[in-house]
């Protein structure tokens, strides 16, 4: 491992690297580099791909010129009252919720959009008012599901309402739908919008005043209780403002915590498991029963996807807009707020685009859009504010990897707040990502004082997830307002060359490459991931007032941690550990990191370049590796 300017343990040279000639690959490595190397002759000129791939995405959907309202299929606007509920982590404030025996508009646009896909497609108008949607929003095939300005659709704070309509009849766990939660395929709770297999569908409004509103900190009935409240006890280290989740104390069922109604052994689901690989999967203890642990369990098991049952009695949250292998989709225009879980997952999706959409949500996972194993996206004149990643690009996990990767993807216009990273690759990443390119995006993080932006450019993997990371761009990023000035940590495993507490891999770094990320939280650590060919330029790092009156744009310029071969705990031999390699960072201005000793950090990193790279008000033209 290097810090900057520690001559013991960084190699600079003022020429650029020779790249991994000199390694031994196994064969398996060699058809994998042989392939990166195709897909790399493709991308000759990046940046002319991406205008190719923003091109033909500006308009991917066409729809019939009929419009079907909900008031004509029996719905009717609700009367509110005052609530007090969470809005973030840890604040709560007085908002609205349809008052008690509101009429439920969910058969009326049921209706609507069954007619309107029946006679050919068209436009389901929801007009202006305040709406109670308790159940979901099912987009079929050539219809456009319209919001006008100032429409706002409540969508039921109650659980049960999304495991009621589901395809699938899991008996106590409810009417259920096919899903993938963090990665993960099952059959769980319905998002509270969401399509299967549809095509030319659209979800758009006529501006920001247009509100889905997933509730997700009102409490539950009866209690004080909220689905964020289901996201457990927060396990990163030294987190700012993101620290706890609403209403939680220990004891309490939650989704890191151990089920009863899971199988105390993968035998009893899983028969034809050896015991080697059984034991292998759930680890010491039984951690492995708690629901974010035993969904990973199954797909390792290669348990089917009919015997992944969640949804009543169990603790996994539904993302608020989850499109399941669709083509010719469009987002466009409305805001998106208080999501139980992330706010945007399309699976498997081709020819994608979402524009001028808030992704405005703080609570737990709230991440902004997570296109997961899809072909041909256009993320366009966004805004994030969230409790998470605002945008996470991912491609399965554990052996979900079916969908293949997440490919040809376009990331411009954006404006950035709040959130663990802003531009995020990973951390459920198995299928592999390439050809992803980033322009024009401002991290603006204007409530860095109290709940700043952990990272700008983030990817995070592990032995567990493996996967790969290949060509990805970015250029042209202004910071004004830094990002998170203090260091955040993950725990890392006994023996590890990487103490705990000494790389802000969680939070501080203004790149962070995370290759080690969350290594206690998986207990199959057998996919080394591969990283690759990544080049950004032109980011512009602005300092703020830190809380003891100096001045700081990050804690570190960047923190490029490399897998870390000692995490795996397969059978010998081992396969290949690759550095991270052939990342360059040129023209770019990183601010005043506060660890001025140590303003980058590196660890099994071979390839790096710096080209007019100003940290600290000193310029760099420098190849590093660690």
């Amino acid at each position: 491992m290097t810090s900057a300017f520690d001559s013991r343990r960084s190699f600079l040279r003022s020429t650029s690297l020779a790249g991994l000639a000199g390694l031994a690959l196994t064969p398996g490595a060699q058809a994998a580099a042989a392939a990166a190397q195709a897909v790399g002759k493709a991308a000759a000129d990046p940046w002319r791909e991406a205008q190719a791939i923003a091109s033909r995405l500006a308009m991917p959907v066409k729809f019939r010129k009929k419009d079907y309202v909900v008031t004509g299929f029996g719905a009717e606007p609700c009367k509110l009252v005052p609530v007090k509920a969470w809005v973030s982590f840890e604040d709560q404030e007085t908002l609205h919720t349809p008052a008690p025996g509101s009429k439920d508009c969910y058969p009326a646009i049921r209706d609507a959009i069954e007619r309107c896909h029946r006679e050919g497609g068209g436009r389901v108008v929801i007009p202006k008012g305040d709406w109670f949607c308790a159940g979901p929003i099912v987009l079929l095939s050539n219809v456009n599901v319209h919001l006008q300005a100032g429409a706002h659709v409540y969508f039921s704070n109650d659980p049960r309402d999304f495991a009621k309509y589901g395809d699938h009849d899991c008996g106590a766990n409810g009417k259920l739908v096919v899903s993938r939660w963090q990665s993960n395929d099952c059959l769980n709770f319905s998002s509270m919008v969401y399509a299967h297999k549809a095509n030319n569908i659209a979800l758009t409004a006529d501006d920001w005043t247009a509100i889905l509103d997933g509730q997700g900190g009102v409490p539950f009935e009866g209690g004080n209780d909220c689905w964020w409240t289901w996201k457990g006890k927060n396990a990163t280290i030294n987190s700012v403002a993101q620290d706890k989740s609403p209403n939680y104390v220990p004891g309490k069922l939650a989704q890191n915590q151990v089920n009863p109604l899971n199988p105390k052994s993968l035998a009893e689901i899983a028969p034809g498991l050896s015991e080697e690989k059984r034991l292998l999967i759930q680890g010491e203890g039984d951690k492995w029963r708690a629901d974010d642990a035993y969904l990973p369990a199954l797909s390792e098991a290669g348990v089917p996807i009919e015997q992944r049952v969640f949804g009543l009695g169990h603790y996994l949250r539904p993302p608020m807009i989850h499109l399941v292998e669709c083509s010719g989709v469009l987002l466009e225009g409305y805001q998106v707020t208080h999501t139980p879980f992330w706010q945007h997952h399309p699976v498997a999706c081709r020819d994608l685009t979402i524009r001028r959409v808030y992704a405005n949500s703080l609570g737990p996972n709230s991440d902004g859009f997570d296109p997961e194993a899809c072909d041909g996206v256009l993320v366009d004149s966004c805004e994030f504010d969230t409790g998470d990643d605002c945008i996470a690009i991912k491609a399965g996990k554990n052996l979900d990897t079916q969908h293949g990767p997440s490919q040809n993807i376009v990331i411009q216009k954006c404006r950035m707040h709040s959130g663990h990273g802003a531009v995020t690759l990973g951390s459920e990443m198995a299928g592999g990502i390439q050809k992803v390119y980033a322009q024009d995006l401002v991290f603006e993080n204007r409530n860095w004082a109290t709940n700043p932006l952990n990272i700008a450019i983030r990817l995070k993997t592990n032995m567990n997830r493996g996967g790969f990371l290949r060509y990805f761009y970015v250029r042209n990023v202004s910071i004004p307002n830094g990002v998170q000035t203090s260091p955040s940590f993950y725990a890392t495993l006994p023996g590890s060359p990487i103490p705990t507490r000494t790389v802000a891999a969680a939070a501080g770094g203004v790149i962070t490459f995370d290759c080690d990320y969350t290594p206690r939280a998986d207990n199959v650590r057998i996919r080394p991931p591969e990283v690759h060919d990544v080049h950004i330029s032109n980011i512009r790092v602005g300092n703020v007032k830190t809380k003891d009156g100096r001045q700081a744009s990050s804690w570190q310029a960047f923190v490029i941690l490399g897998p870390v071969a000692s995490d795996y705990n397969g059978p010998a031999p081992r396969p290949a550990v690759l550095p991270v390699r052939d990342v360059s960072i040129t023209d770019c201005d990183f601010g005043t990191p506060s660890n001025a000793d140590q303003p980058w950090y590196l660890y099994n990193v071979k390839g790096l370049t710096l080209k007019n790279v100003t940290i600290g008000g000193k310029k760099l033209n420098s190849a590093l590796e660690a």
